[in-house]
């Protein structure tokens, strides 16, 4: 609202009785701003309008270098704009934030006339192709409300015919694994009465596992499907969604014609509610294109779709589920979160495949379809997170018990060395590995000596990887005795001569009496 604007609609409000804090929350703005209009005179309000206009911003000294990035470019963004000025200018420009450089470069479009330029894509409209030849299917995704005013996260695959626009949903409540997509597919299938020669996919990942120049490379268990049914595929490219316009049309509808505001009780009867919504409303309106209704333009179509065998029995198709591959850090890739497999599951240069298995809101990762269950986690609806089984991890505790228990071993009495690898232990805790390889590497010079060395240290209660380093230092070089320090030792030689006569010299002592008499007021005698 512009700040004139602004002053009036606060004072009206004022007048008719509103508070600071009601008049706060009508406008949008904080109650000290509140304060300050309704402290400010007409006069006043225009000074300061007056004075906004003439400020200078952070932005003034890159002004001329961005209106020419924008005259040279009028599709830039004020993100690009951004970028280019860190890069150009570096720590020597100013701190400014996104929406800052977001104002200036909207004011600098409007003073300048600088519209941002959009290049649009060019459409043609491309005939329906005949009937019974092509499916388009995708998939969605929306949150609504449960019973409990809980949020639920609900995912849904579509078909959609290409000729009639009659379509099937499916629901489910978790992630759709390719077991799911195959079994939707069959019941689809059924749905329509057979099948298209050809079906139009987005590169899912529970579909393809990626293109290489052109030539699709499936995944095994989708592979084995179309292998089974016998139907072509073409996958749109990534990102491009305007290129399955039917279908992403349908996602949309699906969302906001069935979804939208409707209050989730189970997965079965939502999944009811949507056959009903389709036969209503979904299948049934005229379609915006077409000016026909899909329900009878299907009636046309079904004869021309191949028939179906009997359902296939997905134990006789390779239906594993997800397949990932398992990352050098003993993770693996699901819905952009990534979950723990034990230690050592990564093998450098080998087949790193694992089987992802979904059961409610479980994720199973096995070694093979159904082999050894690797790890179970339970699915984050987040994105970005790391979910960690505990037993997992290093047990770095465990490890250094082990290391300790190895050394004391090298010991004649191991049980009296663990005891002393414990007190250093106890005295260097963050240090423990350190120390340790102290220890051990003083052992590696003389295996012998290093038992002495313990119970020295033990006698005298020296429990640091250091002082045992010195001490079997001090006792190789000493040919593995301790010497004790004898009164001759302790002797100090004098740096310079003196007459010995000097140092044997006592000095005299004199008695307590007079001493006693000193203190009376006596003199020394």
């Amino acid at each position: 609202m512009e700040k004139w604007l602004l002053y009036s609609e606060i004072h009206r409000l004022k007048r008719k009785g509103f508070s600071i804090n009601k008049i706060s929350k009508k406008v949008g703005i904080s109650r000290n701003t509140v304060y300050k209009y309704l402290e400010m005179d007409p006069m006043e309000v225009a000074e300061w309008m007056a004075a906004t206009k003439v400020r200078s911003k952070k932005l003034d000294p890159y002004r001329d270098k961005i209106l020419n990035w924008l005259k040279e470019n009028p599709d830039m963004s004020s993100a690009q704009v951004e970028d280019w000025l860190k890069e150009h200018y570096g720590k020597g420009m100013q701190i400014v934030g996104e929406a800052t450089v977001r104002r200036f470069v909207k004011e600098l479009r409007e003073q300048y006339h600088i519209p941002k330029v959009t290049i649009p894509r060019s459409y043609e409209a491309i005939p329906d192709p005949p009937m019974g030849k092509q499916i388009q299917v995708d998939f969605g995704e929306i949150k609504v409300k449960d019973m409990n005013n809980q949020e639920r996260h609900l995912r849904f695959i579509s078909f959609v015919l290409s000729n009639s626009r009659y379509k099937y949903v499916e629901w489910l409540d978790r992630p759709f694994t390719t077991r799911d997509v195959l079994r939707c597919h069959e019941n689809a299938f059924q749905m329509f009465g057979g099948m298209p020669e050809e079906i139009v996919y987005d590169q899912d990942c529970l579909i393809s596992r990626d293109e290489n120049a052109g030539d699709l490379i499936l995944t095994v268990e989708f592979q084995g499907y179309v292998k089974e049914r016998g139907f072509r595929i073409h996958l749109c490219r990534k990102s491009d969604p305007e290129s399955k316009g039917r279908i992403e049309n349908v996602v949309g509808y699906v969302k906001k014609n069935f979804a939208k505001h409707r209050v989730f009780t189970n997965l079965e009867k939502w999944n009811e509610q949507c056959l009903r919504w389709l036969e209503r409303t979904g299948n049934n309106n005229v379609h915006n294109t077409t000016k026909k209704r899909p329900v009878e333009v299907f009636a046309l179509e079904k004869p021309h779709l191949r028939p179906i065998s009997s359902t296939i029995n997905f134990s006789s198709v390779d239906t594993a589920s997800i397949t990932r591959s398992v990352r050098k850090d003993n993770t693996v890739r699901f819905l952009s979160n990534r979950y723990s497999v034990p230690l050592g599951t990564y093998k450098h240069r080998r087949d790193n495949t694992v089987y992802l298995e979904i059961k409610n809101d479980q994720l199973r990762i096995r070694q093979s379809p159904d082999g050894q269950v690797l790890a179970s986690h339970k699915i984050d609806n987040h994105k970005g997170q790391l979910i960690q089984d505990r037993q997992h991890t290093r047990d770095r505790a465990k490890g250094i018990s082990t290391y300790m228990e190895t050394i004391s071993k090298r010991f004649n009495n191991a049980e009296i060395a663990l005891e002393y690898l414990e007190k250093v232990r106890s005295n260097y805790p963050r240090y423990i590995r350190d120390q340790l390889q102290v220890i051990s590497k003083a052992i590696n010079k003389n295996d012998q000596i290093a038992n002495q060395a313990l119970e020295y240290c033990l006698s005298q209660k020296l429990y640091s990887a250091n002082d045992f380093f010195d001490i079997v230092d001090y006792l190789i070089r000493e040919g593995g005795i301790m010497h004790e320090s004898s009164e001759s030792q302790d002797q100090i030689k004098p740096a310079n001569p003196i007459d010995e006569a000097v140092l044997r010299a006592k000095p005299e002592v004199r008695k307590m009496d007079v001493y006693m008499n000193v203190l009376k007021g006596g003199a020394v005698g």
